[in-house]
């Protein structure tokens, strides 16, 4: 790699992770896609598919965590390579489930593989790019999640995948044969090698407290608290949405269809919104997120037609998924390159916890008799919270990161 122009490194790198992305995607929506065949199959009540959903992302908790930490330590490298062959086996450990338990299992460890991918390639994608274009760049990553979300909700349509471990099969076997590739031409953080003496020499109980330093405290609890809710609604239209539309009266394609069109959304979402960050200012990009999230949401509830409900499931992926990648580059220029990995790790696991609790409310809330119509639109006062602890966060003055 030292071989590589540092322009030519920086596309290599920003290439590879949109890989990464895409299979990450493609497994964080593989629940949902597969939920109607996996609760025909096992018998599961709407509580059972909400443990199933909050089983994968119990496991992103721990991931994220140590990931973070261990990617700060040892480098963006090894931890992507050993965290997604991690989710490539388990995900194919999904599509061998044959009962609740098994199935909670195999989501619990995927879950492992894949948080500890994430803030590890958000990190390096925007190491490697140079500053002024750093929100470009880390949205052109990031538009590959909801492109592998769209490819797992062609997989999981009737005739493409009428089996629904098919989906599983794809999400396991495709990054396992991403691995060696990985292996062979990604590049480690120019950033991490820098500080790998000085990272290395510190234990994770000093990275752990860089997270709360001079003028950092405010800024890691305020961005916890709006990831929390910020990640609680994306993932209940994540893992819910193909339900709840059928709940409405739509057939399993047009679903489908509504989900593919809120994957595609996404995609547009993620590099438009994280394109705006390098040129508008950082409170301006939150507040359009904000309320695009809001008119998302009362859209879905208010379409009443199958091509609005497909104009309002495209809305939402793009101002929801677009949203998060906002949230994501924002943490990285919070925190400087020594602790960036940490600081994400613990920001995106806060998130996590109100990812898994998003889904086991939408199963209570259905099992109490609530129609879909109203669980969307209980998830409203979770995005004003998010929007007004952001706008507070971002009125804050920031610590300018000491490395890039």
């Amino acid at each position: 790699m030292s071989k590589l122009s540092s322009s030519a490194r920086s596309r290599l790198t920003i290439a590879l992770c949109f890989c990464i992305a895409v299979f990450e995607g493609l497994d964080l929506q593989s629940a949902g896609i597969a939920a109607a065949g996996m609760r025909l199959e096992f018998g599961l009540s709407p509580q059972d598919l909400g443990a199933v959903f909050s089983a994968g992302i119990l496991g992103l908790i721990p991931g994220s965590l140590f990931g973070g930490i261990l990617a700060d330590r040892y480098g963006r490298r090894a931890v992507l390579l050993w965290s997604i062959a991690i989710f490539g086996i388990c995900s194919l450990l999904t599509a061998y489930a044959w009962n609740l338990p098994s199935l909670l299992s195999a989501r619990l460890l995927t879950g492992v593989g894949l948080g500890a991918a994430l803030p590890t390639v958000i990190a390096l994608t925007a190491e490697a790019a140079n500053e002024r274009y750093r929100g470009r760049a880390v949205s052109l990553m990031f538009c590959g999640m909801p492109l592998g979300g769209a490819l797992a909700t062609m997989l999981g349509m009737e005739g493409i995948g009428g089996d629904w471990r098919t989906v599983f099969y794809v999400g396991g076997i495709a990054p396992l044969l991403l691995v060696p590739f990985l292996y062979a031409l990604l590049p480690e953080s120019l950033a991490f090698e820098r500080n790998r003496v000085l990272v290395v020499a510190d234990s994770p109980g000093t990275l752990i407290k860089s997270l709360f330093g001079p003028r950092r405290t405010g800024a890691t609890l305020l961005m916890w608290v709006v990831f929390f809710f910020t990640l609680m609604v994306i993932y209940i239209l994540l893992n819910w949405l193909p339900s709840l539309l059928m709940k409405q009266g739509l057939e399993h394609d047009q679903a489908a269809w509504v989900q593919a069109a809120f994957s595609f959304g996404a995609a547009a979402g993620s590099v438009i919104l994280g394109s705006l960050l390098d040129y508008w200012r950082a409170e301006q990009v939150v507040r359009l997120m904000y309320a695009g999230m809001i008119l998302a949401l009362l859209a879905l509830c208010l379409a009443e037609s199958y091509p609005l409900l497909l104009a309002a499931g495209g809305l939402a992926g793009f101002f929801t998924i677009g949203g998060q990648l906002v949230l994501y580059t924002l943490a990285t220029l919070v925190y400087p390159s020594e602790i960036r990995s940490t600081g994400l790790g613990f920001a995106v696991t806060s998130g996590r916890l109100g990812a898994m609790l998003g889904p086991l409310l939408v199963g209570h809330l259905l099992l109490q008799g609530m129609g879909s119509s109203a669980v969307i639109v209980a998830a409203i006062p979770c995005i004003l919270v998010a929007a007004l602890l952001a706008a507070f966060m971002l009125r804050k003055p920031q610590p300018a990161p000491t490395a890039a």
